[in-house]
């Protein structure tokens, strides 16, 4: 069986709560809501008991709260600010504050939805083997994770991290950032878990206004590791730098949008057992 290409991360803890701005992330809620749908329309089951692992500020939870109106939902998430935000938008749901590395359900859940939670944790061999096994028989496992580690956004964020008077400081940050498997691992390690396993992939077209519109997207998640560590004229510094880097990397069309592609893996697993 192939080996795990996932990277080791410094702690055993999906995003911390430290690396999220719920304002700048739900700035973009309309795109970031798309694959969420996609992945929801390939779950083929009435589940009774769901869990929304990774729920954030609520954006899949409400969703799930629209197609399983019956459901118990429970959303789980490590962020106080986003789970604030959650419980606001969504008063009737119950969310959780807790680790994915560490949670455990109070039931047996039929369909457990991960959307762009789990790319955050490492060891995916280990991690979705427990998540199928937590399932109830016949339950299903749903999940949706970006997969662009090799798009101009993220390697012009190492690229900058290694370039400049911060860069003893960022580097060893870039080096322990996970990295998903490849669908060929998550076939091999789910299979035999599986009664039925469906895994594709999509890149979402996002037009955009520019690059600052990039960086926005990014300043609220993936960047804030990066930052977080500089003084505010680094700061300064560090974005400007990847302004200039993405600028030369993506295509303006005339009218003037920035085309941002956007890949996502997606993984739908039922397991054995009478189908809810």
């Amino acid at each position: 069986m192939a080996q795990p290409s996932v990277m080791p991360v410094a702690e055993n803890t999906a995003r911390p709560a430290s690396d999220w701005d719920t304002a700048l992330y739900l700035k973009f809620e309309a795109e970031r809501s798309k694959p969420a749908r996609d992945l929801l329309a390939r779950v083929d089951l009435s589940p009774r008991r769901i869990v929304d692992l990774g729920c954030g500020a609520g954006t899949s939870t409400r969703l799930l709260v629209e197609r399983f109106p019956e459901a118990e939902i429970v959303g789980v998430d490590n962020s106080e600010p986003m789970l604030a935000e959650a419980r606001r938008r969504l008063p009737g749901v119950r969310f959780e504050h807790a680790d994915i590395a560490a949670w455990r359900p109070r039931q047996r859940p039929d369909l457990i939805f991960a959307n762009a939670a789990l790319q955050w944790l490492p060891d995916h061999e280990t991690l979705f083997a427990r998540l199928m096994s937590i399932l109830a028989e016949g339950g299903a496992l749903a999940v949706q994770m970006p997969d662009n580690r090799q798009e101009p956004s993220h390697a012009l964020m190492r690229l900058v991290a290694a370039d400049g008077p911060w860069a003893e400081r960022l580097v060893p940050i870039a080096k322990t950032r996970a990295v998903i498997a490849t669908h060929v691992e998550y076939y091999a390690w789910l299979k035999p878990l599986a009664a039925a396993l469906d895994i594709w992939q999509t890149t979402y077209v996002h037009p955009m206004a520019g690059v600052g519109a990039v960086v926005d997207w990014f300043r609220g998640s993936a960047l804030r590791p990066f930052l977080n560590p500089l003084d505010e004229c680094e700061r300064e510094e560090f974005i400007e730098r990847y302004m200039r880097e993405l600028a030369d990397a993506y295509r303006v069309e005339p009218g003037g949008a920035l085309l941002f592609l956007y890949p996502r893996l997606f993984i739908h697993a039922r397991k054995h057992g009478p189908r809810r």
